[in-house]
């Protein structure tokens, strides 16, 4: 079995990529966080130090959010001369700033102009394209005409969320439909949604084992060991390289940032997800979220570890 790190927007950058890589791995492919793309922009300052080789252990899969074709060429192009051999669109984003924007989720609702916008950028690829998507915008049936478009094109792996964008991500995620594009796909499948322990995991590849490639996003986020614990290769320790973990996160923001505020608002981030893996997690968590220096969240990071 594969593993990749689904991109979580202000999370899982390069600092957060390297930490995990040198404490856990087990990651076949890292996904960055979307870079947004205009007209003037393919690569902002921070999109591109957040891709630079000297910056990641691992080159992770860049992932482009935009509806426009000509921006998606160009920053496929300002990649591919940074060394980059593949790049991922975002089709799934729910949130309603990017949606109302027609990017991520809101491009699926308009299947005449993504079918147009996917033959623009395919014709002129010369990287590898794969695609994350969610099944529509409000009914899975849409998933039907979607895959029919997407079997238009040569794509490198479709990564399945199987929600639609008004589910977000409550509910549960449509295996029937994902078994749909299993069986129907002419592009490799990767599944993703809610894989967030190892019984999780059992239950999945014992309804699907012939899957090969699994995403994982806010399971790892609240336990950076799961896929050692999927695998059998659990530290001696979890606890305890949590621990080095996340101290490592720590050091590593400050060492950029050089500012306290900023890397305990980093910190909270992913507390928020970190926190309900321990026990008494919710008294942490609340103490956490008070810290307002690294003098008290130390105090509450040391009584954790």
């Amino acid at each position: 079995m594969k593993f990749y790190f689904a991109p979580m927007e202000g999370i899982t950058g390069y600092i957060y990529r390297n930490a995990f890589e040198q404490h856990f791995g087990g990651i076949s492919k890292y996904f960055t966080p979307f870079i947004a793309p205009d007209i003037n922009s393919y690569l902002n300052k921070k999109e591109k130090r957040d891709v630079l080789s000297e910056n990641n252990i691992v080159m992770p899969v860049p992932q482009i959010l935009t509806s426009k074709a000509d921006n998606f060429n160009g920053s496929a192009k300002a990649l591919e001369r940074l060394g980059y051999r593949e790049v991922n669109l975002n089709l799934g984003c729910p949130a309603a700033t990017v949606v109302t924007k027609n990017k991520g989720a809101g491009m699926l609702k308009d299947t005449e102009y993504l079918d147009e916008f996917l033959y623009r950028i395919f014709e002129n690829a010369t990287v590898e394209i794969s695609i994350k998507t969610r099944l529509g915008m409000e009914s899975h049936d849409e998933f039907y005409e979607l895959l029919d478009i997407f079997n238009k094109y040569e794509l490198s792996e479709l990564i399945i969320h199987p929600r639609v964008r008004e589910d977000y991500y409550n509910g549960s995620p449509d295996l029937d439909m994902y078994e749909y594009a299993v069986k129907n796909s002419r592009n490799k499948v990767v599944y993703n949604g809610d894989i967030h322990s190892v019984e999780d995991y059992e239950n999945f590849i014992n309804r699907f084992p012939d899957t090969d490639t699994l995403m994982l996003g806010r399971g790892l986020l609240k336990n950076p060991g799961l896929i050692n614990r999927i695998t059998g290769m659990n530290p001696e320790d979890e606890r305890e390289e949590i621990g080095k973990f996340m101290a490592q996160v720590k050091d590593d923001y400050y060492e950029i940032m050089h500012d306290e505020r900023n890397v305990l608002f980093k910190l909270k981030e992913l507390w928020l997800y970190l926190s309900p893996h321990f026990e008494n997690g919710d008294k942490y968590w609340k103490k956490i979220k008070k810290s307002k220096n690294f003098r008290e969240y130390t105090s509450v990071f040391d009584t954790i570890f």
